[in-house]
């Protein structure tokens, strides 16, 4: 098959867009809204994309109602969110935050989460997750849309200020996948769990005489 994608005849019974680009971490992003009110929401756009200083981006598309999801919102009017690592023993809960609640609702509570401050910004941590990125907010990029209003998924970018990591999940001072069991997201309603590691040593060319 191809599909041309500025039209949305791709013959298929759902767009494969997202089944292609796979896995995709999940960024569970926490937020304090300018009054005060805890959000919480999963990302499946998200991925670090620098390392000096360490930088983190997610994604937001345009809300039904408004072109702001809350999170994008309240990132960029506080300055600051975090990145809680969604595991695989926090599936349902994680499932249960992506819930569209009114904005100024604490979608925390809602997911029965406990919280944890954080050391450098004011959004809490959710307890239960092994790794927490806190996270200064730094810019927005606005993609293209090929609906009427031309702007599409608000893509966040954030440098990375302080990094939390349970002892317990770290074997020999390295973080082990297998213990933290990260989930990611697939395409349609499908997610696959990190389980298995194997590490591959890189090519070593030979320097020219």
């Amino acid at each position: 098959m191809f599909w041309n994608t500025k039209t949305r005849d791709h013959g298929l019974p759902y767009s494969p867009f997202k089944a292609c680009v796979v896995p995709r971490p999940i960024g569970w992003i926490s937020t304090l809204s300018p009054e005060g009110v805890v959000n919480l929401a999963p990302y499946s756009y998200f991925n670090g994309c620098g390392e000096n200083p360490p930088m983190v981006m997610f994604s937001g598309g345009p809300r039904a109602e408004g072109p702001y999801k809350d999170t994008v919102l309240n990132a960029e009017k506080t300055g600051e969110f975090v990145c809680n690592i969604c595991t695989w023993d926090l599936r349902d809960a994680m499932n249960q935050s992506s819930a569209a609640l009114d904005y100024g609702d604490d979608e925390m509570a809602f997911a029965g989460l406990e919280t944890e401050p954080s050391e450098l910004v004011k959004p809490p941590r959710v307890k239960a997750s092994p790794i927490h990125l806190e996270c200064l907010y730094y810019q927005t990029a606005v993609m293209p849309s090929y609906g009427p209003s031309g702007e599409g998924n608000r893509v966040v970018f954030g440098k990375v200020v302080g990094i939390h990591i349970r002892n317990e999940v770290l074997t020999d001072g390295l973080v082990d996948m297998a213990k933290v069991k990260p989930i990611a997201r697939l395409g349609y309603m499908d997610y696959t769990r990190v389980d298995m590691v194997f590490a591959m040593d890189r090519p070593r060319v030979k320097a020219a005489e």
